[in-house]
């Protein structure tokens, strides 16, 4: 109750201070493995077309079967919630209780299995396209964790490219994202102004480049081809691992120990920063849930706990090493900062991940709490990466900033 007196609050006092941009509430420690995706075999960040369906699944591994309950929110292009009322952008209600939930079958790990697909009988429908946040919380109004995702609509047609950068000095490190946009149902006003866009690598919002704007502007057509403001790092293949078979080594698992647990011990990995890039296929830092000889992974997969290893010189008092992936939704935690072991040389970590295929990498976080995402893994424009382009439209009176449509390349095949 206290959490819906304080949003009442906060909505009573919009008009006269507004809104700063919203935040993902991160789980607590028992929650685990939450897949949120639209269509995909691996969670990721959705981006679905209007009409389409919407699945969150996670784990509580606290063994309390407790209720959880979702909320949907409505929000501009700068992550400031919209004018909008609920009834506006939603066909139904939300702040239902998730019916949807089995107790793990057969694990050492217990844990109860929740998953909310949207639409549902109560939910029939997402009415309007932008960007939206779904709020999972229990029983006391306490927020348990949040997630974001956009719903798009394809009235503009969205050209994207890949390309080294044109900045010689990173043209061995970078990658540039050119855009094109135009559309034969909208008359772009003022396009400077109202198409906004936000540039994604890898389904990782953290490291969008937003707002990019126009630097052609022909009749109708909207063309982007920065040297510098669209570039990325290319970054490097990421590691990974698969324990699908948890009682024994397979795929980047050096051997496995049975305490409480199973215990997986990963191969101690190394800084690859000036080794030469060699392609290695990956999903893009993505995990997909699966085991060997079970008939539902959702309730029949494990848990073990996964120790990471990374052989690498001691560094400066106030940086820390993380292990990094869509695992927790790229979230910097205390349980994925590793720590450094003088006599061995290597910085180590463990904690529970479920079983499957995971891919992770290694990023420095500096005193300043800026993320050096290359400094360990290596940037070349050789690496295969995804690019999502998601174009925002808002006309003029409009109240709300519409999602008009979606790009998407990879870098494989990148040219000059």
């Amino acid at each position: 109750m206290q959490q819906k007196i304080k949003q009442l609050i906060l909505l009573l006092i919009f008009p006269l201070f507004g809104f700063s941009q919203v935040e993902e509430i991160i789980p607590p420690d028992y929650i685990k493995t939450i897949y949120f995706n639209g269509g995909t075999a691996e969670s990721q960040l959705p981006i679905i077309k209007l009409g389409e369906s919407l699945q969150l699944e996670f784990d509580a591994l606290n063994g309390n079967e407790d209720d959880y309950y979702y909320e949907i929110k409505h929000y501009n292009f700068d992550w400031t919630p919209s004018q909008l009322v609920e009834s506006e952008y939603l066909d139904g209600f939300d702040e239902q209780r998730i019916r949807n939930y089995q107790n793990s079958f057969n694990t050492l790990q217990t844990y109860s299995h929740y998953k909310l697909t949207i639409p549902n009988q109560y939910t029939q429908a997402i009415k309007v396209t932008g960007n939206y946040m779904i709020t999972i919380y229990d029983d006391y109004d306490d927020i348990i964790f949040s997630r974001k995702f956009m719903v798009y609509e394809q009235l503009a047609d969205v050209g994207v490219a890949i390309r080294r950068s044109r900045n010689v000095k990173e043209i061995d490190k970078k990658q540039s994202v050119d855009i094109t946009i135009n559309s034969s149902q909208i008359q772009f006003v003022n396009p400077k102004e109202t198409v906004k866009t936000v540039v994604i690598q890898n389904n990782n919002l953290k490291t969008a480049i937003t707002d990019l704007k126009p630097q052609y502007i022909l009749a109708n057509e909207l063309t982007y081809r920065y040297n510098e403001k669209s570039s990325f790092y290319g970054g490097n293949e990421f590691f990974f691992f698969e324990n699908k078979e948890i009682r024994a080594a397979s795929n980047g698992v050096q051997f496995i120990d049975l305490q409480d647990l199973y215990h997986s011990y990963l191969f101690t990995n190394v800084s690859r920063a000036n080794q030469k890039y060699t392609y290695n296929p990956d999903i893009n830092g993505n995990f997909v849930i699966t085991a060997l000889d079970v008939n539902n992974p959702d309730v029949e997969a494990d848990y073990a706990e996964v120790h990471f290893s990374l052989q690498h010189p001691k560094l400066e008092d106030g940086q820390d090493i993380f292990v990094y992936g869509n695992f927790n939704n790229y979230e910097l935690e205390e349980a994925t900062k590793m720590e450094y072991f003088e006599e061995e040389g290597i910085y180590t970590t463990s904690f529970l991940l479920k079983q499957g295929f995971y891919n992770y990498k290694y990023v420095i976080l500096n005193k300043d709490n800026t993320i050096d995402h290359d400094k360990i893994g290596g940037s070349f424009w050789q690496t295969e990466n995804n690019y999502k382009v998601i174009v925002y439209y808002r006309e003029l009176g409009a109240r709300y900033d519409k999602v008009i449509g979606l790009g998407e390349k990879n870098s494989v095949g990148i040219t000059n």
